[in-house]
């Protein structure tokens, strides 16, 4: 068998900064400082040319266990169902009311930040329930 690679996550967005720092609050990541020689993010975008200014973002788990995510800007929008789904482990090991009650105490939290409740699929014979959920700029993703 092989190595475990590292990997990082890349979202195709319209606002790279704005949608890293929404999934910072989400996941408890954490953005980079701003590269060498600037003090500020906002100093090293006007450093650059208009159309590279906000062209990318990055955030990492500050632990440095999860997978850096990597926020690049694409001229088209989400058209159809992202091909990428993050579900976030909210949940894990609870059951029933407990369960139920952690996953729509995550899920008031995450709406004051700009997310969108989309739909609670219910705890069958094979899964427990989760919360159906979309980020800032329509990508899915679910608390589970």
């Amino acid at each position: 068998m092989g190595s475990i690679k590292k990997f990082q996550v890349t979202f195709d967005c319209a606002e790279p900064e704005r949608v890293a720092r929404f999934w910072c609050e989400v996941l408890g990541y954490v953005a980079p400082p701003p590269p060498k020689g600037f003090d500020t993010w906002d100093d090293f975008h006007s450093s650059r040319s208009p159309e590279d200014r906000g062209a990318w973002f990055a955030c990492s788990d500050p632990e440095g266990d999860g997978p850096r995510l990597y926020f690049q800007r694409v001229p088209e929008g989400k058209v159809v169902k992202n091909r990428v789904h993050l579900d976030v482990r909210v949940g894990t090991g609870l059951v029933g009311e407990e369960r139920l009650a952690t996953l729509e105490a995550e899920c008031t939290r995450l709406m004051a930040l700009g997310a969108v409740r989309v739909k609670l699929l219910t705890a069958d014979e094979e899964n427990e329930s989760c919360i159906l959920m979309q980020d800032i700029e329509g990508n899915e993703f679910c608390l589970d």
